[in-house]
């Protein structure tokens, strides 16, 4: 009889039950060693979406979290490592919250949001208010982290004061975990309350790991760099990893070996040409990546039906409004020509500007070029010469958007205006 084979972690992004439920895991543990290693206190993590961003910050949180069962790591590559095992597993008071869900038309239910996300990260601690080690002025400051009707000031502080009371607690500093931090920008510039909003997250972000002294490290993740003076201000500590940068590389992605061995397990190595050709393509530092959102995807449906096609699955988890935007703004003839050739499968050269703030991200055609490369819908291929970086259309997936895009745009467009459309032809 045939060994079951592990199941596919299609959207699991929870560590602790991909390896105690049997899931097929590709071991990003090494992500450890490099961020221990190369010490910031503060880092960044930029990635695109749908590149493992959530699980690696779960499996950290699972690593240094003085709760959770430590076994999971048997036979991971971080257990060769036993000095920093011993030194830091299962060591420190962790508080790891999303901000992912913060999406709202307005910015009144937008605080709200926030607020739940901020008690449901204090409700985890609520063992404080029996703690020894605090006095009655700490447990009615903890109280206030419980109460959906907190100020402003209040929740700017939350994340600082938490910390406080934790290493108190505790006796030992305290690991923050922040992902997506981006997300609350993103919407609230798509609705109008960015102003509100930048300022809010500042004050957060500022109190939290700038003014904190009871913080050990912290981790980040986004898809935006967001550029220092609106948010980071005075960050100091702050180390960024963005997409071009060597270190922690191979760690957010599929590399071509693992999707090999990942097919060959499921006994499909025969679907590998088709898998290169639609979901490689992106370059990490030195490191060619898969999006690993697709790999699981395709594999599952290949698992389904073994003649199954590759499809677009990143296209129907973002709203790819940074290409819709960038076609409709491109209507010069210039930019045409270029979306033409990338088409086409041609590299072009641009200006890319890693640091934007999300008011100057459409304000120029050439914003929006950096856009489309922070977030995954052109790669560079290459080494850059400063900031000018040879780009390109990353694979078959991508193509398919853009083209969808174009054709979408078209049949908007034609409608009202049949001489735009004779003009591109």
């Amino acid at each position: 009889m045939e060994m079951r084979k592990k199941k596919l972690p299609i959207g699991i992004e929870n560590f602790e039950k991909l390896r105690l439920e049997n899931f097929y895991y590709i071991d990003k543990t090494g992500l450890i060693r490099e961020l221990l290693n190369n010490w910031g206190e503060v880092n960044l993590f930029t990635r695109p979406r749908r590149f493992g961003k959530t699980l690696n910050m779960s499996m950290l949180e699972n690593f240094f979290s003085l709760d959770g069962d430590k076994s999971i790591f048997d036979g991971l590559e971080i257990s060769k490592e036993t000095a920093l095992c011993e030194e830091y597993m299962g060591k420190y008071p962790v508080v790891s919250i999303s901000l992912k869900g913060i999406d709202a038309w307005s910015y009144e239910t937008a605080y709200q949001m926030a607020v739940r996300v901020i008690i449901d990260a204090a409700a985890k601690f609520y063992f404080l208010l029996d703690s020894e080690k605090l006095n009655a002025h700490d447990k009615a400051e903890y109280q206030k982290l419980l109460d959906d009707t907190m100020n402003e000031g209040m929740f700017g502080s939350s994340l600082k004061l938490l910390s406080g009371m934790l290493e108190k607690h505790y006796g030992t500093k305290v690991i923050l975990m922040i992902d997506e931090y981006d997300v609350p920008l993103a919407k609230a510039h798509a609705n109008g309350y960015y102003d509100q909003m930048i300022s809010l997250i500042r004050s957060f972000l500022g109190e939290a790991l700038k003014t904190n002294s009871s913080l050990k490290l912290a981790v980040l993740t986004g898809c935006l760099r967001i550029s220092k003076e609106s948010i980071f201000t005075g960050l100091n500590n702050l180390k960024v990893r963005s997409v071009t940068d060597v270190r922690f590389d191979e760690y957010f992605g599929f590399t071509d070996m693992e999707v090999k061995t990942l097919l060959q397990y499921y006994g499909y190595p025969d679907s590998y040409d088709v898998a290169k050709k639609w979901y490689d393509g992106y370059h990490f530092g030195n490191v060619d990546v898969y999006c690993p959102w697709d790999v699981l995807n395709y594999c599952d449906s290949l698992l389904d039906d073994k003649e199954a096609q590759p499809e677009n699955y990143w296209i129907n988890t973002s709203s790819n409004d940074a290409v819709k935007r960038f076609i409709q703004e491109s209507a010069n003839y210039t930019t045409k020509r270029e979306i033409e050739s990338l088409i086409a499968g041609e590299v072009i050269t641009k200006e890319i500007y890693q640091e934007l703030t999300y008011p100057e991200i459409y304000q120029t055609i050439d914003n929006i070029w950096s856009l489309l490369f922070t977030t995954g819908y052109l790669t560079q291929r290459g080494k850059a010469e400063g900031r000018q970086m040879k780009l390109a259309i990353p694979n078959l997936e991508i193509r398919d958007i853009f083209v969808t895009q174009i054709m979408e745009f078209f049949r908007e467009n034609v409608r009202e205006d049949g001489d735009t459309l004779n003009c591109f032809c």
